[in-house]
């Protein structure tokens, strides 16, 4: 077979093949951490369409920024699988891959007689990792799903907010990153057991984004389960460390203070210097500490009221506290150590020459890993990727 990989690719999954069909954010994101690893991911999307996340702000002269790097490091197809000649195409790549993406609704690729089942018959080893709001089955299987509506029923919203006041989301879709996360996790898993597997079968997963934010969560469950307790909002303070909260400085910046721990708390009162406190009964452990937090919260506002940033961060550095500046992504840019980290790199971009974005994460000892290259253009790469993976070519409308 011709080697589908057009640069030479780095990191532990070189050489793993991936057909993404997904579209918008969480299971694109799965297939781009699969690509951050080395994997050959290749991007099919609609003809003339495109995924609709091409049309997500920001924007630079037309072009999505968010687009460029939810899926950087692809190439990218265009193929109407809804049609005969798009599908018979799609099942002969599927013969060269070793993974297929999907988050359409439930019974879809079956419509288009593309289900597992048929998938699977053309490559035995093939894992179909399929991404849904809710599931493949049951009552909500059919539902849309956006990872606000997912984020609110998996009770993450529900734990957002002040205390009096309503749930709140964040400004950004946390349980779509979520759900990528567990998506690339599960990928990964079942890649593992076709090793170990005399027959080496591949397998289908069915991933729900509901599901996932839930089981994030951790501990909601059990309580309620054992102690018939709900958990409330409560802001930003911490309901299981104290002192704990996000803390407005003399000149107008926010820090955000944690510490559960006896010798962290001793070094967080060194840095206001109140080590009297820490004779106090009322503070004796964390479980005191958190019954008297308002207490100890009062104290730590006003010292860091009275302070710049400068200045606390220095005290907090000095007497080994448990304390962050709230970063706004300018600041992340100015850090030295995002910089010594090379967290933030420069990438190979069609339209602006380079771009810069996060970094891989984490790092490989043996097989370093690099970002190839921002998301491109729609059908960029067509013709090539259908002669690399064995497909004749198709009319591609682009």
């Amino acid at each position: 077979m011709t080697d589908p990989t057009p640069e030479a690719a780095t990191g532990p999954l070189a050489g793993l093949r991936v057909l993404d069909i997904a579209t918008i954010i969480a299971a694109p994101f799965a297939a781009t951490l699969l690509a951050d690893y080395g994997a050959d991911v290749v991007k099919i999307e609609l003809p003339g369409r495109g995924d609709g996340m091409r049309d997500f702000p920001p924007f630079k002269d037309g072009k999505s920024l968010w687009w460029k790097t939810t899926n950087r490091g692809k190439r990218f197809a265009a193929l109407d699988l809804r049609t005969e000649e798009g599908a018979a195409t799609f099942r002969r790549m599927v013969r060269e891959a070793d993974v297929v993406i999907e988050n359409f609704r439930p019974g879809t690729l079956e419509r288009w007689g593309l289900g597992p089942d048929v998938l699977m018959q053309e490559n035995p080893s093939l894992v179909v990792l399929r991404v849904t709001g809710f599931g493949q089955d049951g009552p909500s299987a059919q539902r849309p799903g956006f990872a606000r509506l997912f984020e609110a029923m998996s009770g993450l919203t529900h734990l957002i907010g002040e205390a009096d006041g309503p749930p709140m989301h964040a400004a950004y879709p946390m349980g779509d990153a979520i759900g990528g996360l567990f998506g690339a996790l599960s990928v990964m898993t079942a890649l593992h057991s076709i090793k170990t597997d005399p027959q080496k079968r591949g397998q289908v997963i069915d991933l729900s984004l509901t599901e996932a934010v839930f089981r994030l969560l951790d501990y909601p469950a059990i309580a309620y389960d054992q102690l018939g307790t709900v958990p409330k909002r409560s802001g930003n303070a911490n309901p299981y460390s104290a002192p704990s909260d996000v803390y407005p400085t003399r000149d107008g910046q926010y820090v955000s203070l944690s510490g559960s721990t006896d010798s962290t708390f001793a070094a967080n009162l060194r840095a206001i210097g109140r080590q009297d406190l820490g004779a106090d009964p009322r503070f004796a452990d964390n479980k005191s500490r958190v019954e008297n937090g308002a207490a100890l919260d009062e104290v730590f506002r006003a010292w860091f009221a009275a302070h710049d940033l400068d200045e606390i961060l220095d005290s907090f550095a000095r007497a080994g506290g448990t304390l962050a500046p709230i970063y706004s992504v300018d600041m992340i840019f100015a850090d030295p150590q995002y910089a010594a980290r090379e967290a933030i790199v420069a990438v190979p971009d069609d339209d602006f020459g380079t771009v810069r974005m996060q970094g891989v994460v984490p790092r490989f000892s043996r097989s370093p890993c690099r970002v190839r290259r921002s998301a491109g253009a729609l059908g960029r790469d067509t013709e090539e990727v259908l002669a690399a993976f064995g497909a004749a070519p198709a009319p591609t409308g682009t």
